[in-house]
């Protein structure tokens, strides 16, 4: 689609060679696939079929004529869908993959979401539980939720018949669907790196106001995508209104959406290697001077998993051409991807030693009638001074 409206402004404004003519003749035209230049009365033109068909064509390319006559130019002969025709059915191998690949990534978001509202639930739920460092990780299981969310509610809107042509198709109700889809993809990304960014903080001891630093990562994390999403929105409706805002290729306006998530990734590329050298330094048993240093050997062995595995095939794929490599980048993006909430849930959640040991007292304070102390305890965030904790297991 952006390539026929790139075809139809050239058109459109290339200057007219026969403008002072008086002669009777037709006018430089575009009819939706092809330029027409001028031509005098009787003349015939004949055009081979438009580029944008070759890669949908079941024989080579033939050639559409029109003839101009005074009244005008005449219909296309041999019209298109027999000069240039094109596979209008899916080969069933492919239907079966593509059914396949939708099968995958139902049940790897379904799966995620799951386990992720499990994981907020538990982590809320649990007063010893609430600090800076755990509100970062529920902030981040949002992102995973909503962004399965969208993506569902997309697929029922973009395909809620089989009939639908999806080149022409354009709702309202499809465009709001591609811009949230878009948007908690976005922040999924910048989360992720609040995450990498708070444990260097951490893991440099500069967090002496974590509260504080807390709510300007917050502010960061869903606002800087809502400023980016809004400008994508504004340039799509008033340069590039076509279909539902699901066509990126060859359109500029796609890099306000990619553009940030590659810097945010190449961003959390840096703090990798910059929590690798951290830790060889400060975790090292001959240098530990602080209390907690298990604790932040569990939170750097989670997030270096995660770092690697949401970054590494974004940014590879994102400086090819978009439908290169299709069928890796699908089972990348939609199979493997979809259980990336689930992966999440289990790292920082179910996995965690400080989770698995406040559900133990709780269930065994039930078990014996005891009222749990800590209900009436307070907590403090970590110091400049290095890891102070009181009654709180963050």
């Amino acid at each position: 689609m952006v390539e026929l409206k790139k075809k139809e402004a050239e058109c459109l404004e290339a200057p007219q060679e026969r403008g002072n003519s008086t002669s009777p003749g037709c006018k430089r035209t575009w009819d939706k696939l092809l330029c027409w230049p001028e031509a005098d009365a009787g003349e015939i033109l004949a055009l081979p079929c438009p580029n944008i068909l070759f890669h949908f064509m079941k024989e080579p390319a033939g050639m559409v004529k029109r003839n101009c006559t005074k009244k005008g130019w005449s219909d296309p002969f041999p019209p298109y869908h027999v000069a240039c025709p094109v596979e209008d059915e899916i080969p069933l191998e492919e239907q079966s993959y593509f059914s396949t690949i939708k099968i995958i990534y139902t049940v790897g978001y379904s799966v995620s979401i799951t386990s992720l509202i499990i994981a907020v639930t538990v982590l809320i739920a649990f007063r010893r539980l609430r600090c800076p460092r755990n509100y970062i990780h529920v902030q981040l299981f949002f992102t995973f939720i909503l962004k399965a969310i969208a993506i569902f509610i997309k697929d029922a809107v973009l395909f809620q018949e089989e009939g639908i042509d999806h080149c022409s198709f354009s709702t309202t109700e499809c465009k709001i669907s591609v811009v949230f889809c878009h948007y908690f993809m976005m922040t999924n990304f910048m989360w992720l790196l609040v995450e990498a960014l708070y444990l260097n903080c951490l893991l440099l001891s500069s967090l002496s106001h974590g509260r504080r630093y807390f709510w300007w990562l917050v502010l960061f994390g869903w606002g800087f995508p809502t400023l980016f999403t809004l400008i994508w929105i504004l340039a799509k409706f008033y340069f590039e209104d076509t279909a539902c805002w699901d066509i990126n290729q060859g359109s500029p306006y796609w890099w306000l959406i990619k553009g940030p998530i590659i810097i945010s990734v190449g961003v959390n590329f840096v703090l990798f290697i910059n929590i690798i050298r951290i830790l060889l330094k400060k975790l090292d048993p001959r240098q530990i001077n602080f209390n907690n240093s298990s604790q932040y050997r569990r939170l750097s062995r989670s997030t270096l998993l995660l770092i690697p595995l949401f970054g590494t095939h974004y940014i590879v794929f994102n400086f090819l051409p978009e439908y290169t490599s299709l069928g890796v980048r699908l089972y990348l993006e939609l199979c493997i991807g979809s259980f990336q909430g689930f992966i999440v849930a289990v790292l920082y959640c179910f996995l965690n030693q400080e989770v698995q040991t406040e559900i133990g007292r709780r269930w065994h304070g039930k078990r014996c009638g005891l009222v749990p102390v800590w209900r009436r305890t307070r907590w403090t965030v970590p110091s400049s001074s290095g890891v102070k904790m009181t009654t709180s297991v963050c």
